[in-house]
């Protein structure tokens, strides 16, 4: 439910379920980009949850500017994988999951100079 949406609806009119369920998503999103605190949002999105009126959940997001829909945005194609040992595991890889990996590997690496039984780990 965006703003244009809301806007001609009548604001008296009983909120769903799902548009609550939309208007905390949006409110995430706010969070996201630094619009709103974590203690806004947990305030805004509880008041979410006990509106009974499109008119009170519009009044949660008047404040914040309109996005778009998470459906509405254009679909990035896949690029194809680098060529390598990454290619294995995809070019989407998370950097998180990739910095596990290499601290991983640099701990084992220093485990092994050190415990002689440690060597098959990283051979």
């Amino acid at each position: 439910m965006t703003d244009k949406e809301v806007a001609v609806m009548d604001p008296t009119m009983r909120a769903s379920d799902a548009d609550r369920e939309q208007m905390v998503r949006r409110l995430q999103r706010h969070v996201a980009a630094g619009r709103l605190s974590l203690t806004e949002f947990s305030e805004r999105a509880a008041a979410a949850y006990r509106a009974p009126t499109i008119g009170e959940l519009a009044a949660l997001h008047r404040d914040l500017p309109d996005l778009p829909d998470l459906d509405d945005l254009p679909v990035q194609p896949a690029t194809s994988a680098p060529a390598g040992g990454l290619a294995l595991l995809g070019s989407a890889l998370p950097a998180t999951v990739l910095v596990g990996i290499v601290l991983l590997a640099l701990a084992l690496t220093a485990l092994s100079s050190v415990l002689p039984g440690a060597a098959g780990f990283c051979h």
